[in-house]
């Protein structure tokens, strides 16, 4: 998934397991998590980065707004993770 605005450089790539269940499960998995980077990567995501986002069985039984605060938490926790990383080099 690329997305069209201005994190136009990042790429999304979504991973789910056979642990969280059948086809059916994991694809619902992946349709969530790509609805929710739909709606909240541009304007959390930054350009230049790839991401990866791995389903997890909550993510299925979770509510959508959980699942986009988690999400938007993942993504905070990343880049001021990048910024210590980049302060130190």
């Amino acid at each position: 998934m690329v997305l069209e605005d201005h994190a136009s450089d990042c790429r999304v790539g979504f991973t789910a397991s056979r642990k969280i269940g059948n086809a059916v499960k994991r694809n619902r998995a992946k349709r969530r998590l790509r609805a929710a980077v739909q709606q909240i990567f541009p304007n959390f995501a930054k350009g230049g980065y790839d991401y990866v986002l791995i389903a997890r069985s909550a993510s299925i039984d979770c509510s959508y707004e959980q699942l986009l605060r988690d999400i938007e938490f993942c993504l905070s926790r990343v880049h001021r993770n990048l910024r210590n990383v980049r302060s130190e080099s």
